[in-house]
Order: structure tokens, then sequence, then C-alpha cells
């Protein structure tokens, strides 16, 4: 029996003894099934092709794949005291780089913003006793390794803690998902935003897409209620998707620029 992890998306499968016949993440119009076919590896054979590494990415520690895997993602530790916060996962998980999150306190809860990024949850949650998985219900279907600890939680908001709170937005899945980090950016608050809204190349502007590597943008009632949930929120930095894809100030500015120009772009 081995868990499979498909080589194009890095979803993380259950344990079976042959691949499964397909990846429903891949064959979706979202994302795409490698040019090659669909093609399995192993959790030991990512770990062969892979490494994980670890450093801070604009004040937050962070978690990556070298050379880069997938989608590439990068997974952040929002550290509090009594443990941490990892927001949005990777395909892999290491013993070297449980002990990395372990000297920063562990982890207390995983909360991810769509099914692109579920990655090895379970292998992450385990090592941590279980730590809570908070996915939003609305994406429970694509869930490829069901687990115990994945809490499916509903409605508008989930909070995780006095100063951490995850906001349903949808948009790029009916789940999607952003997270509001109060006490980050030296107290003036920080938006994580996976690519439910992704930030731009000019690393000053955000965009907003259905599907990313098949060009198909998100529609205009889309855009303007992740727009809604948002404009309550007090914050002055976003942190995206892949390493140093961030904005460091004026991000709420800049946010509603961007909304705003999308929408132009559009019509």
């Amino acid at each position: 029996m081995s868990l499979w992890t498909c080589e194009q998306c890095g979803a993380q499968f259950a344990d079976s003894p042959a691949p499964p016949p397909s990846c429903p993440i891949c064959e979706d119009e979202r994302q795409y099934v490698n040019w090659n076919g669909q093609t399995w590896l192993t959790s030991a054979q990512v770990a062969q092709r892979c490494r994980l590494t670890w450093r801070e990415d604009l004040g937050v520690p962070g978690i990556g794949l070298e050379p880069s895997f997938a989608i590439g993602q990068r997974a952040l530790l929002l550290r509090e005291a009594d443990g941490c916060v990892m927001w949005d996962c990777v395909p892999l998980a290491t013993p070297e780089a449980i002990d990395y999150v372990r000297s920063l306190g562990g982890l207390k809860a995983i909360a991810i913003s769509h099914p692109h990024y579920y990655g090895a949850v379970a292998d992450w949650s385990e090592a941590f006793g279980g730590a809570p998985v908070y996915l939003h219900g609305d994406d429970r279907s694509w869930v490829t390794r069901p687990y115990p600890s994945i809490v499916p939680w509903t409605g508008e908001s989930c909070r995780l803690s006095d100063d951490i709170l995850i906001l349903h937005t949808g948009g790029h899945f009916a789940g999607g998902t952003v997270l509001h980090w109060r006490a980050a950016a030296e107290g003036r608050g920080a938006l994580f935003t996976g690519d439910i809204a992704m930030v731009a190349m000019d690393r000053r502007s955000l965009s907003f897409m259905y599907s990313y590597p098949n060009y198909i943008p998100l529609n205009a009632s889309a855009v303007r209620r992740i727009a809604e949930v948002i404009e309550p929120i007090a914050f002055d930095r976003i942190y995206g998707a892949w390493w140093g894809r961030n904005i460091a100030s004026g991000a709420k500015a800049a946010f509603g620029a961007s909304v705003q120009r999308y929408l132009g772009a559009i019509s």
C-alpha cells in the first residue's frame, strides 16, 4: 500500500496498492493533466526528487519544496503563543521539516485556501497529534485523502484565535477562503490570499482568475463578492501563494484599486 501524489497538482491520495485511475483536480477545467499523461509518485519518490526548505518570507516563516514541485506553493507558519497556524500546505512532510515546525512551537491548526493547496495535509496533521484542518465545507467533494482531523466548516467566517480569522470568499473555488491575521505587519494586519486574489508580478497589484493555467477569468459578480467580504477588514500587507509574491505595505488601497481595474478590464 502507498500514499500516491499526483505529479501535476501535488494532491495526495489515500493508501492503495496501485495509483488511482485519475486525478479529479487535474481533470477539472481549472487545472490540467500532465502533458505526458496522468503520472503518480509515492511519498518516498517525492522525497527523493525534492527536499523541504524553510525560510522567512516578509517576516513570516515558510516551508516549500526545492526544486519546485507541482503547483509550487509554499506554506506559511503564523506563530502565536500556543503554537502555529499553517496557512496552505505542501505535498510533502519530512522529519526535518516537522522538527523545524516543532522548534517554532508546533502546529495547533492548519487552514487552506482551496483544493489546489491541500497537498500532504493529512501527514502534517498526523505529525502534530491530529491538528485540526480547516477546509470550507463547500469544497468537501475535492478532498482526495479523507482524514478524521478535517473540519469542514461552514458559514462566512471561522475564528482560529483572537487575532486569526478565516473568511469565506468563494471565487476560484466555491469554498475559497482567505485568512486575516490582525497582529501581523507590526500590528497593522495582513491578509493571506493564496491565489484567491493573486499578487501580480509588480507586487503592487492583484488579479483574479477562475483558472490561471487555462486563462479563464473570474466573473464580475464573484470578484465583487470577494471585495465585499474583504472591505471591512483592516490590513496593510498581503501575502500571496508563492515566495516573494507579497505586497509589503499599502495593501488595502492596492486591493481596492485592483478590484476596480479588473472590473473595468472585463466590462
